[in-house]
């Protein structure tokens, strides 16, 4: 209908920022925004280039001690048969995929190399009797324990260091990063102040 007022439109947002705006001269442009731009190129560059080493690096040293760790439980440990003490819980859906995964903690009694008779609790499939038999592994002590790393576990867990350490290296970046901005617009902040000082008196009117 003619005379009616139009539905109030949402107020603009601030215009897109252009890319790069930094490296682009403008009479706006900043010497701190020109410096927190190198910085920021500085961290990606570094970030690059040492994580990736960092990571090999870390990555190498976890798979030798791992490995070592897995050298010496191959060496220190030993499985023997154990008998179980009591009945092994059923799992509520038999037959199911889930019960063939699932595994229970129950007791069970050995005798070490020395004649010793020791009790431990390992985990077994659901619904096994008392009295069947079951592997453990043993320490020369005699002490149950669990068996030795295996090649994919030692891999396993040096990639996961590889990993946390790539992480890291790109979080301490983020972290510089963001501390330098902080500080530059603590600067900026502290150059307004002191322009403002001086502007200020020539704004203000006597009276």
């Amino acid at each position: 209908m003619a005379g009616e007022t139009p539905p109030a439109q949402p107020a603009p947002g601030p215009p897109p920022r252009p890319l790069l705006w930094r490296w682009r001269r403008n009479p706006l442009r900043r010497r701190t925004d020109v410096l927190q731009a190198w910085i920021g190129l500085g961290v990606l560059l570094a970030v690059a280039a040492v994580g990736p080493v960092a990571a090999v690096l870390v990555g190498d040293a976890a798979h030798r001690h791992y490995r070592d760790t897995a050298h010496h439980q191959a060496r220190t440990r030993h499985p023997t048969t154990a008998t179980l003490v009591r009945d092994a819980p059923r799992h509520p859906e038999p037959g199911s995929e889930e019960e063939k995964k699932t595994r229970y903690p129950v007791e069970a009694r050995f005798t070490t190399r020395e004649g010793r008779i020791r009790t431990t609790r390992t985990e077994v499939r659901p619904g096994l009797p008392a009295g069947s038999p079951v592997r453990v592994w043993v320490t020369s002590g005699g002490e149950a324990t669990g068996p030795p790393l295996t090649r994919e576990q030692v891999r396993r867990r040096s990639m996961g260091w590889a990993l946390l350490t790539a992480i890291g290296v790109a979080l301490t970046g983020a972290a510089a990063h963001g501390l330098a901005g902080l500080v530059l617009r603590r600067r900026n902040l502290a150059d307004w102040d002191r322009a403002w000082a001086r502007t200020a008196p020539r704004w203000t009117t006597p009276t």
